[in-house]
């Protein structure tokens, strides 16, 4: 009785919050009024509240009801015990950009890592000088997202890339994300040899997702950076799954799932082996790969997809992944 009122004023409360969102997004002058208590809100988010309750207030925002710490049913409620209890030095070296590189160099050789023509954390060090003409991608190795691609360094001005960086150096991503393996990387900058298929596009991902080491499904991006970004999901057996994990409902732009069948790659059986082998030391992890047609390339290790904010549809699949991840916090 006493759980029931509890969930049901919780619910309550995510109600009143969804009610409020949308009566400050209908006026602008409400939008320009809460702007200094939004940045309050956000410092005291960031720095001064615990992680677990950043995930689950978050958590709520974004998926629309509280869940049970004590007794989590889906994969995105167990993403957030994840993030909360499954921290190692080896979740921070996987998840940076250049220290990663190693652990999958001794777990299946360095054929499928990406050329890297330079790494530095000065700044000063990015210019034309040192850097190729063929095209390349710059990236922050303790960060998520902060690319730059450069088709034609001579058609850039590198004074302005550098202040980008400098930006993306001064950020602590986990600052951001509460996810606590960005928390200790190293600030630097990796630049790699920018992959292309042979009509010149930039690849494809093909993202293994791995519960107890184990291939359980595959994501298919397609199109990234683009208007035409759509994103699919695939059974083990290239199967096209009959679930999304797309869609966040709080948001108004939502990645599209396309109709159309991404041909199975000739590689998938390696791409499998390799998958398996790299998460085999992980509770949960999606493993990331380039599709370059005849060839793929490992891209990243990634320990909390959307971190477990957006919901897997239908929910059957989510309590589906969720039963099959066994946490030891739980037994």
């Amino acid at each position: 009785m006493q759980l029931s009122l509890k969930k049901t004023r919780m619910n309550k409360l995510i109600s009143f919050k969804f009610w409020l969102r949308k009566l400050i997004n209908h006026f602008w002058i409400l939008r320009k009024a809460i702007i200094p208590f939004k940045m309050i809100y956000h410092f005291i988010f960031r720095y001064l509240v615990s992680d677990k309750f950043y995930y689950q207030e978050k958590f709520s925002e974004t998926m629309g009801y509280y869940f049970d710490f004590k007794n989590p049913k889906t994969l995105n409620e167990k993403i957030q015990l994840l993030k909360l209890y499954d921290r190692s030095n080896l979740h921070t070296q996987c998840a940076d950009k250049i220290n990663v590189r190693k652990y999958v160099s001794e777990i299946i050789g360095d054929k499928v890592l990406v050329p890297v023509l330079l790494s530095t954390k000065n700044v000063n060090d990015i210019n034309q000088n040192t850097l190729p003409n063929d095209p390349f991608i710059i990236k922050a190795t303790h960060d998520s997202g902060s690319t730059l691609i450069i088709n034609d360094k001579n058609t850039h001005d590198f004074s302005l890339i550098r202040s980008q960086i400098r930006h993306w150096l001064k950020r602590n991503y986990y600052n951001y994300s509460k996810e606590w393996q960005y928390k200790n990387i190293q600030p630097a900058i990796i630049v790699e040899k920018l992959l292309l298929t042979s009509n010149n596009k930039i690849p494809s991902d093909i993202k293994a997702h791995c519960i107890n080491g184990k291939v359980e499904f595959f994501q298919v991006d397609c199109n990234r950076g683009t208007d035409e970004h759509y994103r699919d999901f695939y059974l083990k057996n290239w199967e096209k799954a009959p679930f999304t994990w797309n869609e966040n409902k709080t948001k108004e732009e939502k990645l599209k799932s396309s109709d159309l069948y991404y041909k199975k790659p000739e590689f998938l059986d390696d791409l499998i082996i390799f998958s398996e082998k790299l998460s085999a030391k992980f509770a949960y992890v999606r493993v990331d790969w380039y599709d370059c047609g005849d060839e793929f390339y490992f891209g990243e290790l990634t320990f909390h997809h959307d971190s477990g904010y957006v919901p897997i549809l239908p929910k059957e699949w989510d309590l589906l992944f969720g039963e099959k991840l066994i946490l030891k916090y739980l037994q």
